[in-house]
């Protein structure tokens, strides 16, 4: 099996913070109308390994047998009320590591703590930086737990939020009680959001722009607006919405049997330089050149739209599932290469065998992409994260993934995670291929 070297530098710093996780406690300030400011960590280390097998023939984005990856980021949350209703945000992280083949391979990867760009030494990033205004839009009100990236106070049900500043547009959309954190639960990308979901980031999925979320009762709707990158999977934003997208949201709470849940329906279209998939193939097969899509960009649109549901079902037990389609004539822009995805699943915590904080999970995934996406594939076009060089006999992405996380001690857990994917990259000519993981995570 190949590995990745994990450098000296990285093991020293996994060592030191969690000496550092297992014996303190968050940094708190308070008042009497709620927390002045805090500081919150958290830390993360994850190493994965591919099983052995079929690989008859790879291209430049193929998934490989029998190697291994780890990742590592360490983050600080440091945030501080500014006026009533207001609070501001910086997160700073040091990262280090690379996913499974550089994150390529699969479209529905393996792991969500893996970005696309990757270094073999740690390095400084600042992934967030933002300020949250809440307008109170009615008398009755109800706590909030100090959390990273969120002060404890109160705020109203009904609420007007707005925020502005660079951060993830999944922290404010397509949000999951059950499957949204790869931190502590899945780790699939397409587990954790809506594969069709191709929201706007950098290479790292962080992005600039705006949002507003209106609360009224059990209806929330939310909007916002957002830089897309320079080009498809850059490390740099457009800057001033030149190439942007626009995301909406409409939420509904409920409750089944005195059990809460919540409906989802996300829009996203977004506006940039993309090409055609069709006319890659038709340029590349006019002047006998390999397909290059980017020959072919020009300024259009790419929409999609995805339905998630949440749902407790019994005393610690919760189900999710989420549906989705997205513009399959289009190359993908930000995300993954999945034009149509459905997942459902369930999350089981640990009370039932008196291990109140362990938690274990299982998800169903199944990711297709279009005709065209097919013929641009096998053609040699490379997507995203997908690209075998051919795709003669295509087929959809099937993944079952299940985690054990168990709670070490007070502010730590160790996950165990498995993951079986059939069709790696859409194509019945390779695998199904077996992903084992080992997940530390430490946060408080």
């Amino acid at each position: 099996m190949r590995r990745r070297h994990v450098p000296r530098a990285a093991r020293m710093m996994t060592l030191a913070i969690m000496g550092v996780f297992s014996c303190r406690a968050p940094v708190l300030a308070d008042d009497e109308d709620g927390q002045r400011f805090a500081i919150h960590a958290q830390f993360t280390y994850v190493e994965q390994e591919t099983s052995d097998f079929t690989s008859p023939y790879r291209g430049q984005n193929s998934l490989s047998p029998r190697i291994g990856a780890e990742t590592t980021d360490a983050t600080v949350y440091a945030g501080a009320a500014l006026w009533p209703g207001a609070e501001a945000w910086l997160n700073a992280e040091i990262d280090q590591g690379f996913g499974l083949d550089n994150t390529l391979g699969v479209a529905g990867f393996p792991s969500a703590e893996a970005y696309k760009v990757g270094k073999n030494q740690p390095y400084l990033r600042l992934p967030r930086l933002f300020v949250r205004q809440t307008i109170e839009l009615g008398e009755a009100r109800v706590h909030v737990d100090a959390s990273a990236n969120q002060l404890a106070g109160e705020h109203g049900t009904d609420r007007l939020v707005l925020t502005v500043g660079k951060v993830s547009v999944s922290d404010i959309f397509d949000t999951n009680l059950y499957a949204h954190d790869q931190r502590v639960d899945f780790l699939n990308w397409t587990a954790i959001d809506a594969g069709t979901f191709d929201y706007a980031a950098d290479a790292w999925g962080y992005t600039v722009g705006t949002a507003a979320e209106w609360y009224q009762g059990a209806w929330a709707l939310r909007a916002g607006i957002f830089d897309l990158s320079k080009v498809p999977n850059s490390a740099q934003l457009e800057p001033a919405f030149h190439e942007f997208q626009m995301d909406f949201e409409i939420e509904k709470r409920h409750e089944i049997g005195g059990r809460a849940g919540k409906l989802l329906i996300t829009v996203f279209d977004s506006r940039g330089r993309m090409g055609l998939l069709d006319d890659a193939v038709a340029r590349g097969q006019a002047t006998q050149m390999p397909v290059d899509i980017a020959s072919v960009r020009r300024y259009r649109a790419r929409a999609g739209a995805s339905l998630s549901i949440e749902q407790q079902v019994a005393d610690g037990l919760g189900f999710f599932a989420r549906v989705g389609k997205a513009g399959g004539n289009v190359e993908a822009y930000e995300f993954t290469d999945v034009d149509r995805t459905a997942v459902a699943g369930l999350a089981l915590q640990g009370a039932r065998w008196h291990r109140g904080d362990d938690s274990v999970g299982v998800a169903l995934i199944e990711n297709g992409i279009s005709a065209a996406r097919q013929r641009f594939l096998n053609a040699g076009g490379l997507g995203i994260l997908v690209g075998d060089g051919r795709l003669p006999h295509p087929g959809p992405e099937h993944i079952v993934e299940t985690y054990y996380s168990f709670a070490a001690f007070r502010y730590a857990h160790l996950s165990l995670d498995y993951q079986w994917i059939d069709n790696p990259a859409y194509n019945r000519d390779r695998g199904p291929v077996s992903v084992f993981a080992v997940r530390i995570h430490a946060q408080y």
